[in-house]
């Protein structure tokens, strides 16, 4: 087996004294202020040699500007290849790409606006999949009717828990403090299929959730058999009038005398 030796490029002397060179290049673009003092160098191949000089542009804290001299076999002139700014330890970078079907949100979708589907989104599946009791099933099979794709299992339950882990569910300040479960509201309009037990649409027009769709035990105070309960005053403390008795320990006497008055009372065969 052979064995390839890398070996390291030896810095061209001509190229690596040049550094008045590649500062007055950097200077010709920037301020003078903006470039600071000689870093360094490389030697990028045999007459390619990059010089570092610092960035002082308070927008480009810790880049450096590097700029890559080179020059021709036996020419004793030495030319710049390239001028670049390049980040160096600490500087301050951009996050990196994320595609814009990462970086969507709930609510970012503004007028004309338009949102295409992958074909193999998992959220969706084919429309004769659809097994709903309630659905019209001649209209699905017949030609030119029906949808192309109808909510799969997984958009579902991803759909069940977004909603009941939003604000229309029951871990809500205001459901909460609610007198009852939107359920037993007559304003509660369940949905249709399999999601009917679980959640509906809100048809109060005074209610924070009118038009929405509301998980089951959600709650408000617009429920319809909402009732004012009348304050009740919180107990008093009893009031003891001393006005007409005087409240005075007894004296041993009277307690003597009560003792003896006691044990004539007691019956004669008592012993």
């Amino acid at each position: 087996m052979t064995r390839i030796r890398s070996r390291a490029a030896v810095i061209d002397q001509a190229c690596a004294a040049a550094v008045d060179l590649a500062r007055s290049v950097v200077e010709e673009n920037v301020r003078p202020d903006e470039i600071g003092e000689h870093l360094g160098m490389e030697a990028e191949s045999e007459r390619v040699v990059t010089h570092y000089f610092a960035c002082l542009d308070r927008a480009y804290r810790g880049w450096r500007w590097a700029v890559t001299v080179t020059r021709a076999s036996r020419a004793r002139n030495v030319t710049v290849s390239e001028v670049v700014l390049l980040p160096g330890t600490g500087a301050l970078l951009a996050p990196a790409w994320v595609p814009w079907s990462e970086r969507l949100r709930p609510g970012d979708l503004g007028v004309g606006d338009l949102l295409p589907t992958d074909e193999d989104d998992d959220r969706l599946a084919p429309g004769f999949t659809e097994t709903d009791d309630d659905v019209d099933r001649q209209m699905i099979f017949e030609y030119g009717l029906g949808r192309a794709r109808v909510l799969s299992p997984i958009g579902r339950d991803r759909a069940v828990r977004r909603w009941h882990a939003g604000d229309s569910g029951p871990h809500t300040p205001i459901a909460h403090a609610a007198p009852a479960q939107c359920s037993t509201c007559g304003f509660y309009w369940p949905l249709a299929g399999s999601l009917r037990t679980g959640f509906g649409v809100c048809a109060n027009e005074y209610a924070p959730d009118d038009g929405r769709v509301v998980a089951a035990d959600h709650g408000c105070g617009a429920h319809s058999e909402a009732a004012v309960v009348p304050h009740q005053a919180e107990p008093s403390a009893p009031i003891l009038d001393d006005h007409v008795y005087d409240l005075e320990e007894p004296s041993q006497a009277e307690l003597s005398g009560s003792v003896d008055e006691a044990s004539s009372d007691e019956p004669l065969g008592h012993s």
